[in-house]
C-alpha cells in the first residue's frame, strides 16, 4: 500500500483501522499495542495527552477517547503501524500538493482549498467526507510539500470532565 492510498482512505472514511475520532482508547491500544507517550497538550493539565505510533499522532481525552488524529509527513521517512498500512511501516516523504490532489482525484475524493490555514509559505486543503485537512509548506518558492494530514476532532461533551470546569 502506498502512503497516498493510506491518506486518501483516511479522507474518505475518517479512520485508519481502529483509529478514528471518538474511538475508545482501549480498543486502539488492544489493536496496536502501547504507543509512545508524547506528554500533555498543556502545561497546566494532565489531559488531553498526545500519543504516537511512529508518525501517527493521537490526542486522547481524559475519558480515554481519541479526540484528534494527525499523520506527520514532514520528516525524511513517514512511519505508520504496519497493521494499518497494508503491512508496510515506512514510506518515503516529500509528498507534493500535486501528488495529493492527483491521488484524491483518482479515488473520486472531493477536495477544495482551505483558506484558514493558507498563509505565508503554507497552504492547505480539506478533502473527503471526513473533512481531512492536508497542510503543505512551500520551501523557498518550490512546489508545496505535505507537512501534516489531520482528521478533525470530535468536540464531545466529556463525561470525565471535573465538575465546575468549563471548556469553551
Amino acid at each position: 500500500m502506498e502512503i497516498l492510498e493510506v491518506l486518501t482512505g483516511m479522507a474518505m472514511t475518517g479512520r485508519l483501522g481502529p483509529v478514528f475520532s471518538g474511538a475508545d482508547w482501549s480498543d486502539v491500544t488492544a489493536a496496536l499495542g502501547e504507543p509512545w507517550d508524547m506528554g500533555t497538550m498543556s502545561r497546566k493539565r494532565t489531559w488531553p495527552r498526545l500519543f504516537a505510533y511512529g508518525d501517527l499522532e493521537l490526542s486522547v481525552c481524559r475519558c480515554r477517547t481519541v479526540s484528534l488524529i494527525c499523520v506527520q509527513t514532514w520528516r525524511e521517512v513517514i512511519e505508520l503501524p504496519a497493521p494499518l498500512a497494508g503491512g508496510a511501516d515506512t514510506f518515503p516523504a516529500g509528498i507534493t500538493y500535486a501528488d495529493v490532489t492527483d491521488a484524491l482525484d483518482r479515488a473520486g475524493c472531493s477536495w477544495k482549498p482551505y483558506p484558514p490555514l493558507t498563509f505565508g509559505t503554507q497552504c492547505s486543503l480539506v478533502a473527503g467526507p471526513a473533512q481531512a485537512n492536508f497542510t503543505f509548506e512551500t520551501p523557498g518558492g518550490e512546489q508545496p510539500v505535505l507537512n501534516v494530514m489531520g482528521l478533525p476532532g470530535n468536540a464531545h461533551d466529556c463525561p470525565a470532565r471535573p465538575a465546575g470546569h468549563h471548556h469553551p
